[in-house]
């Protein structure tokens, strides 16, 4: 998939695409997004809206990108995670350039995990997700 995004993906850059998500549901959808671990069930709302209007990942390639970061800069800001880029053999797995680094050799794909979100339904929550990493889960 051909992604067209406003920056390089680079982790200098993932606040900026979060920042992006914001503004973006705010007007688009009305929803205010906080950068709080509970404003990731508004964000699977969100997605749930999506699914309904029959959209793709595809379609939303980019949208799902800064979800991605969105869910990044929460792990960042509330549970000690840092962005990171991918090693090749990384990349080769996982498919995105950024991981969230989350110490002592545990990494985890939030971009990955919005894609996924997206084509599984509430199955793949995004607040279950940063649950699970928050408290030392595994990828």
């Amino acid at each position: 998939m051909q992604l067209r995004l406003k920056y390089a993906p680079v982790p200098e850059n993932a606040a900026r695409f979060a920042g992006d998500i914001t503004a973006a549901a705010a007007q688009v959808s009305d929803v205010h997004l906080d950068y709080t671990p509970d404003s990731l069930a508004r964000v699977d709302t969100i997605f749930d809206d999506f699914r309904a209007d029959g959209l793709t990942g595809e379609q939303l390639a980019e949208t799902l990108f800064g979800f991605g970061c969105y869910v990044g800069e929460v792990l960042t800001r509330h549970a000690g995670g840092r962005w990171r880029a991918t090693t090749d053999d990384e990349r080769a797995v996982v498919g995105w350039p950024l991981l969230i680094e989350l110490g002592d050799h545990r990494w985890c794909n939030p971009i990955g995990k919005a894609f996924k979100r997206l084509e599984n339904g509430p199955e793949d929550s995004l607040r279950y997700f940063y649950t699970v990493f928050a408290s030392g889960g595994t990828r």
